[in-house]
């Protein structure tokens, strides 16, 4: 016994627990050292006098009563009674609050709240034990500053890396236009004139080809990189990357084969950033492939809730200890040296993005045979897909549109840009173009002419993007004319937010005139074609 009340003496008066107790009224009845010490008053001035409800901050009391009064559906006032409620229903409350201290100091707390009863299991009072939580709540507050600096940090990353892509690929819009036009223009070039064009070209496409991926990568590790996953037609992903990579596949003469959909299969992606995986892996076979070789895409269902889709080349393959370095960033597995350009970022590219969309990324590869890639994804429901039996992507041609004399709007403020355009559409025997410097002028030209297309540079600050295409809208004289975006802005984002708005397609700078003839053909069809082509957000990857 006396060893119990030894016990009970050393607890009361430890410095390190403050202990409270109150009769069932709530007026405290004990108030130990530790008590004394944290909040500054001594016993005298508070045993049989107040409530430990009046320690606390009114505010945060007022908020934990109306919180108690929803969730018991019962009034609860603040104080005292909000402060043991839980208890007294026989239920052991541990929670934060904010005590004033005797000086006036706020002092962040944790309080655990029990009833005690007498042998007929009546209340006859509490018990609080109180902790200081100042240590614990100061070092939650830094580490939400600290990761608030970090959000603010990889938001001004993001920024940066936008502006950076945008201000690159603006003179190279300059570079690679200008020299597309002097490879296919008229005269044609002279054998030396094609060579240096060549060069010209090869460097540009591997410049552009390098800004993007690291400017991803860098993305990527800095985790800001988001993703829409969404359900996926895989016919229609495949249609887009075959209008984008069929123009390199017939300067090497190799062949690429599409499979034939009997099955309409569907996955769970982000559609930009499948197109850009797929683009990098057909390009690569197209590109590391022998002269007339063929590359084949094949997709199959391999278990309940999965599909793989291949893409095998007849290339040189690849050794055991080249696989081994594969994915390696910068790692062009002794290609530096050869007449191919290349970053040695592709695939690592692709396997974090396969990854980031639940799927698998392998490889197969026999020297002197070829390799296969292949990624694995999920697959979901889709109902509205378009692809049958009969769909061949081999068999499918770009669009040609009829005859007759269109007429196109540009709105750009570039110099540069306006003259490349300009040289492009005279090569269309079928446009004719109206040009205008900004959009207030662009919106009065297409109120006078009613041009069949709108060209519109949509990073031009004078007139944001909506309000240029609520404008048309609202006006029944310009109500209906398709809007095509151009940008230097190339993320999926960008693209996704602008297709959001109301662009009927979405083209990057640079320019490749394949691609921008072909949009100029769909759009004049008014969506008549079941998947229009779009720009990928990579830009090209061959």
């Amino acid at each position: 016994m006396l060893k119990s009340e030894a016990l009970q003496k050393a607890m009361l008066s430890s410095a390190r627990f403050p202990i409270i107790a109150t009769n069932e009224h709530g007026i405290i009845q004990l108030f130990n050292v530790g008590a004394e010490r944290l909040l500054g008053y001594p016993a005298s001035e508070v045993v049989n006098q107040i409530s430990p409800g009046d320690f606390c901050d009114i505010a945060e009391a007022t908020v934990r009563a109306a919180e108690l009064s929803r969730e018991y559906e019962t009034e609860i006032a603040p104080g005292f009674q909000a402060l043991v409620y839980k208890a007294s229903r026989g239920i052991e409350d541990i929670y934060e609050l904010t005590c004033i201290c005797r000086n006036g100091e706020r002092l962040p707390a944790i309080v655990s709240t029990t009833a005690l009863r007498d042998e007929q299991d009546r209340i006859i009072g509490y018990l609080l034990i109180c902790t200081d939580n100042s240590a614990r709540k100061r070092v939650a507050e830094e580490l939400e500053a600290a990761r608030s600096l970090a959000e603010r940090a990889n938001l001004a990353k993001a920024e940066f890396l936008s502006s950076m892509s945008h201000e690159l690929r603006s003179p190279l819009g300059a570079i690679l236009g200008f020299a597309q036009l002097l490879e296919s223009g008229q005269p044609p070039p002279t054998a030396s004139q094609v060579r240096s064009i060549d060069q010209i070209l090869k460097a540009g496409w591997y410049l552009l080809e390098l800004i993007n991926e690291v400017l991803d990568l860098a993305v990527i590790e800095s985790g800001t990189l988001t993703l829409l996953m969404e359900p996926v037609s895989l016919f229609e992903v495949l249609y887009e990357c075959h209008a984008i990579v069929e123009q390199h596949a017939r300067k090497r003469a190799v062949r690429v084969f599409y499979p034939k959909f009997v099955t309409a299969f569907a996955v769970k992606a982000d559609r930009m950033r499948l197109k850009q995986v797929l683009i990098n892996l057909l390009s690569n076979a197209i590109k590391y492939n022998r002269h007339g070789g063929d590359v084949t895409l094949s997709c199959s269902a391999i278990e309940p809730g999965r599909v793989r889709i291949s893409v095998l080349d007849t290339g040189d393959g690849l050794s055991a200890e080249k696989l081994a370095q594969l994915f390696q960033p910068f790692n062009r597995l002794g290609q530096e040296t050869g007449t191919e350009e290349g970053t040695g970022i592709g695939l690592v590219l692709c396997r974090k993005l396969v990854e980031m969309m639940n799927g698998v990324i392998s490889v197969e590869s026999t020297v002197g045979v070829g390799s296969r890639f292949s990624i694995e994804l999920d697959l979901v429901e889709a109902p509205d897909l378009t692809a049958t039996a009969d769909d061949a992507l081999s068999q499918l041609p770009y669009l040609q549109i009829e005859p007759q004399r269109h007429s196109l709007l540009y709105i750009e403020d570039s110099a540069a840009d306006l003259m490349l355009v300009r040289d492009l559409i005279a090569r269309r025997t079928d446009f004719k173009l109206l040009t205008a410097t900004d959009r207030a002028w662009g919106i009065e030209m297409a109120r006078s002419y009613r041009p069949d297309l709108i060209l519109l540079n949509i990073k031009q600050p004078a007139i944001s993007s909506r309000q240029f295409l609520d404008t048309l809208a609202d006006d029944p004289i310009t109500r209906g004319i398709p809007v095509i975006a151009l940008s230097a802005h190339a993320s999926p984002i960008d693209i996704r937010n602008a297709l959001a708005e109301g662009f009927q397609q979405y083209l990057t700078k640079p320019i490749r005139i394949d691609v921008f003839m072909a949009v100029l053909d769909l759009a004049i069809r008014n969506n008549k074609a079941d998947m229009p082509i779009a720009a990928s957000p990579g830009g090209p990857q061959i």
